[in-house]
């Protein structure tokens, strides 16, 4: 239920529990079930996709914590920093995630994505997230795993324009990755 520039969430007897600021709920929230699980991945796909430190940053609770391979980042602020850096060095920068398990308030995904540096090489970057939400539906934790490998760019596989991918390009596991 939508209330002026806040949303109230309800209790079981639908009387207004909280008021919620509009950046800090983001459906689905936890329990997840497969649909909804799956929504929050290809949301959390479309949204790395953009590039965008910002946008990217508000799913993410305002005290969240981040591994990302051996970087540790508290907060969203640190978030924008690390996010700022990794597209100004990997450029054209195709990510696909697909989910990989769930249950309650956590998800696993596996993902690949492509990019090259200044110099012109290409990588493409596989890795495993675990990512843990709040009742608001932003992320609270996420560890993530990757590793790189070296590419041709005869050898990219993510061909559609920067920016969220089209819905009819194949995921992972029809690219066999």
């Amino acid at each position: 239920m939508k209330s002026g520039p806040c949303t109230a969430i309800l209790n079981s007897n639908n009387q207004v529990k909280t008021m919620i600021p509009p950046n800090e709920y983001r459906p689905p929230v936890p329990p997840f079930t497969l649909e909804t699980a799956r929504q929050k991945v290809r949301m959390a796909e479309d949204g790395w996709n953009s590039r965008d430190p910002q946008r990217v940053a508000l799913v993410y609770t305002p005290d969240s914590e981040w591994r990302n391979r051996a970087e540790f980042l508290h907060g969203r602020e640190q978030i924008v920093e690390f996010l700022t850096r990794k597209w100004a060095r990997e450029l054209d920068y195709r990510l696909i995630k697909e989910l990989w398990a769930f249950t309650g308030n956590r998800i696993a995904v596996r993902f690949a994505y492509e990019w090259h540096d200044d110099s012109g090489n290409g990588f493409r970057s596989y890795g495993n997230e675990n990512w843990e939400f709040d009742e608001h539906g932003l992320m609270w934790r996420r560890y993530a795993s990757i590793n790189d490998l070296r590419i041709e760019s005869n050898e990219r596989l993510f061909h559609w324009p920067l920016g969220r991918r089209p819905d009819e390009h194949p995921g992972l596991s029809e690219l066999g990755l």
